[in-house]
């Protein structure tokens, strides 16, 4: 009986307990000693209490008064303050909490990847920056790394008040930026750090910003279907619940009837909380939304690494995620500036995807109220966290004091594209945001313009200022039609105004239709088009764009083969190579599937070779020629007896095996310059089909197991034959 007691007593110790902690008035912990208010508006405040509760909130000699509702939640507007000594908030209920030495000043969220997470300490000249860093009233708060699959109300974090040591844990990119602001207006700065390291846009952004955008409906899709309260999660879960129903039923059944018994239903994936710091709103429901609606002043966004190969898709994210920031705050058009990111290598992947990128941040300027600081010639090609955090920081300072403070006269921008018209063989690109003037940064001949003409491909352009205006040509390119500039992942370009701010990249003109078969290949008027192929369209099936065999029975002595390829952004890469025909029956010189019934390893003669591709042999006549081409699987041995063939090496002495519906070989070769003309092998798996011009290099010379033809914007194969 005394256990009972005493379990009783301490029960109704534990609810007392509880009770009493209900009933204490609480904040969230953005509202904490040291923080700083945003000046001039109204200043939203709100917490926690019992319901019914009368809360009162004082703010100096600001006093306001409100109830608790019926969930015991609150919240109270104070009138806009202004800048002044510091002062202390109190919130009064049936307790009283006391937050001591708040200013009222300028508040900026700060939020990304790891260039906005990275730190002071880990940025240039730190001994020098710890030194200084004797401004007690810029303050800084991080917010913990915490991802979760619904709208959190608070988190764990604390103030701190800027100083040598504490600076080092800052976020560099919003110190250096606030510290800009605390200088040149002279008033408190408080920097919100919501950053984290490697991840993506898409789980900063709330649901309300994924729904408003058309292009974004499979991701608005996935994340109501784990909302609750959402009639697809509700009729995907009572489908999950009748199942599981029905198989308990049977699991009654069979442990009466001692019988086996099948797994039961798995719990539908699609409408599991999203949890992983990758899936989207997971960031925004953990780390952004206890802040709302904290007043701030706007925000500044440093991300884009994790999505440099989404291109134009990254805008309608930042629309997403700037207009859904927004929608929440319930602050209208607050500013949002942004960090173009800075070139990097990006292992092998091809040199135009990242500009596309830069592109697509670009547009984003067409975003009310945003502003993007170039930074191409502060990066570091070898690291993808530049250590100048310091120029970052200043850049994105000066679009906030020229466009969001009002300075007058002050340039914020680098040379910003602004027309293209033709001159003869030339171009003019005109800039706004010349400042003081058009310079080589570094003095040298303007670099990373480039011009296309109609028979040419992009060449690099003779660059020279004229005013506001810089003139292109080139003697390779008769007639300019279009320009890129900067488009490269590499590209760190030295086209700046005087007041040292670096022009953007761009492109600019239309791309002329070439037809490089006809441009470079006079042999081919002589032949008639059997087969054209977008290698897009590789797969289980081979579906040709063009296919004239099912009509075409003329005889034909000669067979070619143009191939043509292009990296995102790169040169187009072609080969043409013609021969004596190796069959009679044109259904069987394109892609050898399977159903075509083609399979050779045979010597061709005459070979006739036009290339642009380094290292291949050109030239008519040519002896050694030979072809691979079987739907089979396929292995090194040079069981044929190929000259100049490895035995060990998958290259142009390869010997065909089971199953006949294999990995598939479409190879034609020249063994006596050991060099394989083009491959397109694989060609079942479509985007991971293996695609090359030349020898390629490791354990393959043949293309074999390259897995790249996602990699070409631009892939096209034509088949034509010579009539007799």
């Amino acid at each position: 009986m005394n256990k009972i007691i005493l379990l009783a007593v301490t029960c109704f110790s534990m609810f007392s307990l509880s009770t009493i902690s209900q009933a204490e008035v609480r904040l969230p912990h953005i509202f904490g000693n040291h923080m700083v208010l945003q000046r001039d508006q109204p200043i939203p405040v709100w917490g926690w209490a019992d319901p019914g509760e009368n809360v009162s909130i004082a703010l100096g000699s600001t006093n306001v008064s409100t109830v608790a509702d019926k969930d015991g939640k609150w919240m109270v507007k104070l009138p806009a303050q202004k800048i002044g000594n510091p002062v202390t908030l109190t919130a009064k209920g049936k307790n009283t909490i006391t937050i001591t030495d708040v200013l009222i000043g300028e508040v900026w969220l700060c939020s990304g990847q790891s260039n906005m997470a990275w730190t002071v300490a880990s940025s240039n000249d730190f001994a020098n920056e710890k030194a200084t860093a004797n401004y007690s009233k810029i303050r800084h708060i991080k917010i913990p790394k915490i991802p979760n699959g619904f709208p959190q109300e608070d988190v764990e974090a604390e103030w701190t008040i800027c100083s040598p040591d504490t600076v080092g844990n800052y976020t560099a990119v919003g110190y250096f930026f606030g510290r800009k602001l605390h200088k040149d207006l002279d008033v408190p700065v408080g920097l919100i750090n919501s950053s984290w390291g490697g991840t993506r846009i898409d789980p900063w952004t709330p649901p309300v910003g994924f729904s408003k955008e058309p292009k974004l409906a499979g991701i608005f899709k996935q994340v109501q279907l784990t909302n609750p309260a959402n009639a697809s999660y509700q009729s995907t879960l009572a489908a999950y619940l009748k199942a599981l129903e029905a198989w308990l039923a049977l699991a009654k059944t069979s442990l009466k009837d001692e019988t086996a018994l099948k797994s039961p239903p798995a719990y539908p994936a699609a409408i599991k909380p999203l949890t992983s710091p990758g899936s989207p709103t997971t960031l925004y429901n953990g780390m952004i939304h206890p802040l709302v609606p904290f007043a701030i002043r706007g925000a500044i966004w440093y991300q884009g690494e994790s999505n440099h190969n989404e291109g134009m898709l990254y805008y309608d994210k930042m629309k997403a995620l700037i207009g859904g920031w927004r929608e929440v705050w319930k602050q209208g058009e607050f500013p949002f500036l942004y960090v173009q990111i800075a070139p990097w290598q990006y292992g092998s992947e091809s040199p135009g995807i990242l500009p596309l990128l830069w592109e697509a941040q670009n547009k984003s300027l067409e975003i009310p109220n945003t502003g993007q600081a170039v930074i191409h010639d502060i990066g570091n090609l070898k690291d993808i966290h530049p250590k100048n955090k310091q120029d970052v920081g200043a850049r994105l300072a000066l679009i906030a004091l020229a466009k969001t403070y009002g300075k007058k006269d002050l340039v914020y921008s680098g040379p910003v594209f602004k027309s293209l018209k033709k001159e003869g063989a030339k171009l003019r690109v005109t800039f706004d945001h010349v400042g003081s003037g058009l310079v080589s940064r570094d003095g040298n001949p303007l670099n990373w313009f480039e011009i296309i003409g109609k028979e040419t491909d992009f060449v690099p352009a003779q660059a020279v200022i004229d005013g506001d205006s810089v003139i292109l040509s080139s003697p390779k390119v008769k007639e300019a039609v279009a320009m890129r500039f900067a488009w490269h992942k590499l590209a760190e370009p030295n086209l700046a105004n005087k007041e040292g701010l670096p022009a953007a990249p761009f492109r600019a003109g239309k791309v002329p239709d070439r037809d490089w078969l006809s441009l470079k290949v006079d042999e081919a008027k002589q032949y008639k088009l059997i087969y054209d192929l977008d290698l897009k369209n590789l797969g289980q099936k081979i579906e040709y764009n063009y296919n004239a065999s099912p009509n075409f029975s003329n005889p034909f002595d000669r067979i070619a083969y143009f191939l043509e390829l292009q990296k995102i952004g790169g040169e187009t890469q072609y080969v043409y190579v013609s021969m004596d025909a190796f069959t009679d029956d044109v259904t069987k010189i394109g892609v050898p599937t399977l159903g075509s019934k083609a399979k050779f390893q045979k010597k061709v003669g005459n070979l006739n070779v036009v290339s642009n591709v380094a290292g291949i042999k050109t030239g008519n006549g040519l002896t050694g020629g030979n072809i691979e081409f079987w739907p089979h699987n396929y292995g090194p041995p040079n069981s044929t007896n190929v000259p100049n063939a490895s035995a060990t090496l998958w290259d142009f002495g390869d010997e065909p095996s089971n199953p006949n519906n294999g990995y598939g070989c479409m190879q034609v070769h020249n063994y006596e310059a050991k060099q394989t003309l083009f491959a397109i092998n694989h060609w079942n798996s479509g985007p991971t089909a293996d695609i090359g011009i030349g020898n390629s290099t490791g354990k393959a010379h043949d293309w074999t197991f390259a897995y790249n033809a996602s990699q070409y914007e631009t892939k096209r194969l034509r088949v034509l034959v010579r009539t007799k």
